[in-house]
């Protein structure tokens, strides 16, 4: 089996995050650390060399490939910033409704500035993506 890639690093978060060339994302960063500390209850930890992860869970699927990965994440990236959260069909399909601007992937959403989404949302969507992780991958 493939070894999983993205592990927590030693990775400062703060040095990461203070690398961040575009100043926009510099700052949006920042207040997501903020936000989703506060929702998880979780410290920031880099996982891998791009994204800031809340949390941990445990996952194995019926192939047999297992391993780690964050509760909930993000990563500034150029184009956007990358929101890892997860939820159940019908919680995702409202939340994403309420938003605000935004595109979404299979298990990312991505949004050009937190200007552009609402906040209360995203805080809602961080305890979602939590929740429905513990649940679906009880220790």
């Amino acid at each position: 089996m493939a070894e999983t890639k993205t592990k927590p690093t030693p990775q400062s978060v703060q040095d990461f995050i203070a690398a961040v060339e575009h100043p926009g994302r510099r700052e949006d960063a920042t207040a997501l650390v903020a936000l989703m500390e506060a929702e998880t209850g979780e410290k920031a930890v880099m996982w891998g060399f791009s994204i800031v992860g809340f949390g941990r869970y445990h996952y194995r699927y019926d192939s047999g490939h297992e391993g780690d990965a964050c509760l909930v994440g993000f990563s500034p990236r150029k184009a956007n910033i990358v929101l890892y959260v997860a939820a159940d069909d019908d919680r995702r399909t409202d939340m994403l409704g309420r938003l605000g601007k935004h595109k979404a992937g299979a298990g990312c959403v991505y949004v050009n500035r937190l200007s552009d989404v609402d906040e209360a949302v995203v805080r809602e969507m961080t305890r979602a993506s939590v929740e429905t992780l513990k649940a679906r991958y009880p220790a």
